[in-house]
């Protein structure tokens, strides 16, 4: 009788293995495939538009960070020489491969000397985050529709 419980006691791991390993394989290859269609070798992972048209619009803030991968843009403080009691800093997030106006989020953020070398954050104008979104998608919208002339 030994060899008939050896039998038992393997017979759920030669049912339960193959039946996991079955659904691993049927969990990751359909994203895998779509992920290697939408993005050829060498590509950037968001919308080219949407990404040089941030890059233009925030041109006249210094960089701090740019991921093309993962659609993330951050820039340095900046200084308005015409205002040099108060700082900007910039937060842009793509967020689709598609050029769409809900693709593109902006977050500025804000800062006021104390006179003494230190700065406090402020509030933006909710304003500002929106003119700076509107600004990026007609640049992307510019540089898209010069692409379909040429």
């Amino acid at each position: 009788m030994p060899s008939e419980r050896t039998w038992l006691t393997r017979a759920p791991k030669l049912i339960i293995v193959p039946l996991c390993l079955l659904v691993l394989t049927a969990c990751g290859g359909r994203a895998t495939q779509q992920l290697a269609r939408s993005a050829p070798a060498g590509a950037i992972g968001v919308n080219s538009y949407l990404w040089r048209a941030t890059l233009d619009t925030l041109a006249f803030m210094p960089l701090q960070s740019a991921d093309p991968y993962g659609g993330v843009v951050i820039t340095d403080w900046y200084i308005n020489p015409e205002k040099p009691a108060e700082r900007f800093k910039a937060t842009v997030y793509i967020l689709d491969s598609r050029l769409r106006a809900d693709g593109l989020t902006v977050t500025i953020f804000k800062q006021i000397s104390d006179g003494v070398g230190g700065w406090t954050p402020a509030p933006t104008a909710d304003q500002t985050s929106t003119d700076i979104e509107n600004a990026i998608l007609t640049r992307a919208r510019q540089l898209r529709t010069s692409n379909l002339r040429s």
